[in-house]
């Protein structure tokens, strides 16, 4: 079935194929219809979930918790402030090795007070041991809450798809919404080696000396390191049954680009436009989009980027007092695995302002100007 829907509601009609048993949520914009929506489907009987109505969003990742430790599969979905209030609960749920999917809408962080997107929310949980995924269609979304629930109940660790704030939360688009038996199909229940229940009883998170405590993150660490491999095997089986390939990344016209450009959410899309108007011009420009984030895919990136003649990353984030993120990131990856490569940072869209195709191609003319990197960020579109 094909639907004309929002990308909020593709994580919402994401969360109900995946039959979620337990969703747990606070509202908060640009995030607020995606629970809305399953709140309708559990009161009209459509899922067959409880829906957990509470006070915070700290108090929403608890309750996610809670059932995924008794053995449900559980959803939630938060933006921003939000996200930041649950962080201490991130790293409860990771370390606990709870399979909780969660949806964030990436929106920019207060004060200023914003409803517009950037990604410092979800980038500022990188290092919770949550995997991250950072969609770039409403079909992508769907498809990838579908995946995210398998990949973390394979391997116990939680996953977040992560969208943009009204370029893909608010944007209508047509979805392919599956048949709920080739989902089924696609995703067996949720059956846990060891849950929460007096028949068979377990401790949970308990004081853990240092004798063990290394041995615990060691392990949380090694198991990361194999997801790569499980997404491509799960992304595998999802094109054989769906057609559709929701991977690490996608390269567009990478092969033969001097100059690449790295994106990653909604700007992917709007790169492979400016990709093709360079092309059109004679340039050879290439766009690489990064999908998963964490953990980070260095080995299918260094095989794409290894060859590249000049690559220009896009962030639409920032460490203060450091790069953009994704900027770190690939030059961490490339730094003496591949020859050496002339990486620009470019830092644009903070706050929701546009990224548009012109923005760009400016930014690829600029590093095919130069030789080597001559500022530490780039800034696009800063009003002085």
């Amino acid at each position: 079935m094909k639907k004309v829907i929002m990308g909020n509601h593709s994580l919402s009609y994401g969360a109900m194929l995946s039959r979620a048993q337990v969703i747990s949520a606070y509202p908060i914009t640009p995030q607020t219809q995606v629970v809305e929506l399953l709140s309708e489907m559990c009161a009209n009987n459509v899922l067959d979930a409880k829906f957990i109505k509470v006070e915070s969003e700290h108090s929403a990742m608890a309750s996610c918790i809670g059932a995924s430790l008794a053995g449900a599969r559980t959803f939630t979905a938060t933006s921003a402030q939000g996200l930041a209030l649950m962080h201490e609960l991130l790293h409860w749920a990771s370390g606990g090795r709870m399979p909780v999917v969660m949806g964030n809408i990436n929106r920019a962080m207060a004060p200023g007070w914003s409803i517009w997107t950037d990604q410092n929310d979800s980038l500022s949980q990188r290092d919770t041991g949550w995997i991250q995924i950072y969609c770039s269609s409403n079909q992508e979304v769907l498809d990838t809450v579908i995946q995210a629930f398998k990949v973390s109940e394979k391997i116990m660790i939680p996953s977040m798809v992560v969208l943009d704030a009204f370029v893909l939360s608010h944007t209508y688009e047509v979805v392919d919404i599956p048949d709920q038996e080739k989902v089924d199909a696609y995703l067996p229940p949720f059956k846990p080696e060891f849950t929460l229940t007096p028949d068979d009883p377990h401790a949970f998170g308990g004081l853990t000396s240092p004798e063990h405590y290394f041995e615990l993150r060691y392990m949380l660490q090694k198991d990361m390191e194999k997801v790569p491999a499980l997404i491509q095997e799960t992304a595998k089986e999802f094109e054989e049954m769906f057609g559709r390939y929701p991977g690490l990344v996608e390269a567009y016209r990478c092969e033969d680009a001097d100059v690449t450009l790295v994106t990653s959410g909604t700007v992917g899309y709007t790169a492979r436009v400016a990709v093709d108007m360079l092309r059109e011009e004679g340039i050879k420009a290439g766009n690489l989009r990064i999908k998963v984030f964490r953990p980070f895919p260095f080995e299918i990136i260094r095989k794409i980027l290894g060859e590249a003649r000049k690559v220009a990353v896009v962030d639409r984030n920032i460490s203060y007092g450091h790069h953009g993120i994704f900027y770190e990131e690939v030059k961490s990856a490339i730094y003496g695995f591949t020859k050496d490569i002339p990486i620009f940072g470019f830092i644009a869209g903070l706050g929701g302002r546009d990224i548009t195709p012109e923005d760009l191609k400016g930014i690829a003319h600029y590093a095919l100007k130069k030789d080597r990197p001559e500022e530490e960020i780039v800034w696009i579109g800063v009003k002085k």
